[in-house]
């Protein structure tokens, strides 16, 4: 298979002896290089050669240079690897360019035997990675058919004849649940075929239990993340308390079966739980052909929002103040107003706690400090610092302390 390589620089003779260096690979058909010399002319080149593996480029060009070219690359969903090409003495930018996600990097004045090596070191990685990727989707093929496990009550109403009026696609208040795992791209990466398969498979039945156990709905399984409904497709008076106690016990068994496999010496990522509530469209979207009960809407996507923000909080499950108010004699701790990713109003949230963790002194003390960010920020960095000095491994009062270290204060916070 011949590699695609973008080649990114405005000196006018790098064009010529990168075709003379490679003439041979070019020849045989390994190796096909395009050129552009500055980055709005690379993202044309692109639009036009969408098959482009690599890209190497300079970063100091007219127009675009290669920083904000290596921003750009990294928003698209088709991310190129991406060697850096700098001056020595511009090792700062170099340095940028790393933690911004290019694969490696060469210095001015190119070595080419530097380069070829380099490049054939980068293409190496990208087959790697593609072979990865297909063994991911042999995997979710494989296990396809979990996203037609439905919940009992949704099989009871299957069943019944002739009626079919809860699978219609209509609005309704519901509450999701949206669960991701930390790390499971490298895991499917590294994890051979067999052993990954058996992972999958004991961990989304396990899941899958524990959401029927709760009269939930599994509207849908991707890859390692789960939607789940609730007061869908029948009315559930109680959906946000079973949602809430759901999301919990989801929580206990994904730690159980995290802590069992790293027993094994399988390193199995933390599983991330968001939590919201509100109206969605809701029914069978598979037409007439297909069964496809599943909802779609802003409340959907908040929750699955909730769930990425516990990675900046250190917590492994965040829900609305929605869903938390509907639940009734809700226990947990305040996280703070979250203007999440797309969103311009802040949405309050909070983490769940067991009725043992949310009556401890801890938890006391951590609401008090809250208080003091609503209403006197000077007090609330002491506070607390005290809760951190004891317990050391709340990652949400760590944080806490950490944004007002920083020169944050308040409770309206931006996730991104």
């Amino acid at each position: 298979m011949t590699a695609t390589i973008l080649v990114v620089d405005d000196e006018s003779d790098l064009e010529v002896l990168v075709l003379q260096r490679f003439r041979k690979q070019i020849r045989e058909g390994s190796i096909n290089f395009v050129f552009a010399r500055d980055g709005l002319e690379a993202l044309h080149s692109i639009e036009r050669h969408p098959q482009v593996d690599l890209v190497i480029m300079d970063i100091n060009m007219p127009r675009m240079d290669g920083l904000s070219l290596l921003a750009r690359l990294q928003e698209r969903e088709d991310k190129k690897s991406v060697i850096i090409v700098s001056a020595y003495s511009d090792m700062s930018n170099i340095r940028t360019a790393m933690n911004r996600g290019a694969f490696d990097f060469l210095t001015k004045p190119i070595d080419f035997a530097d380069l070829e090596a380099t490049i054939r070191k980068t293409l190496h990685h990208i087959e790697v990675l593609r072979e990865a990727r297909q063994r991911q989707a042999e995997a979710e093929r494989a296990h396809a058919s979990l996203s037609r496990y439905f919940s009992p009550e949704l099989a009871k109403r299957l069943a019944a004849d002739g009626d079919d009026d809860d699978m219609q696609v209509r609005w309704r208040d519901i509450a999701v649940i949206f669960t991701d795992i930390t790390g499971f791209t490298s895991l499917v990466e590294t994890a051979a075929p067999e052993v990954l398969a058996e992972l999958l498979n004991e961990y989304v039945g396990g899941l899958t239990d524990v959401v029927f156990a709760h009269d939930g709905t599994v509207a849908k399984v991707i890859g390692d993340a789960i939607q789940v409904l609730f007061n869908a497709p029948g009315d559930q008076a109680d959906y946000a308390m079973r949602a809430i106690a759901c999301a919990q016990e989801l929580d206990k068994w994904a730690e159980g079966f995290r802590i069992r496999w790293k027993r094994k010496g399988v390193e199995f990522g933390a599983t991330r739980i968001g939590v919201h509530a509100g109206p969605a469209l809701v029914g069978n979207f598979g037409g007439d052909r297909f069964f496809d009960f599943t909802a779609y809407g802003d409340t959907v996507n908040t929750a699955a929002r909730l769930e990425a923000a516990n990675k900046t909080f250190g917590t492994r499950i965040c829900v609305s103040d929605a869903v938390a108010s509907g639940a009734g004699d809700f226990r947990g701790r305040p996280v703070g107003d979250l203007v999440l990713r797309g969103r311009s109003e802040p949405l309050r949230a909070h983490e769940p706690l067991s009725a043992a963790t949310f009556n401890a002194p801890a938890t006391t003390q951590y609401v008090e400090a809250f208080s003091k960010l609503k209403t006197h920020c000077a007090s609330a960095m002491p506070a607390f610092a005290a809760l951190v000095g004891v317990h050391a491994d709340d990652p949400l009062a760590s944080y806490h302390l950490r944004r007002l270290l920083n020169g944050a204060n308040g409770i309206r916070i931006e996730v991104r």
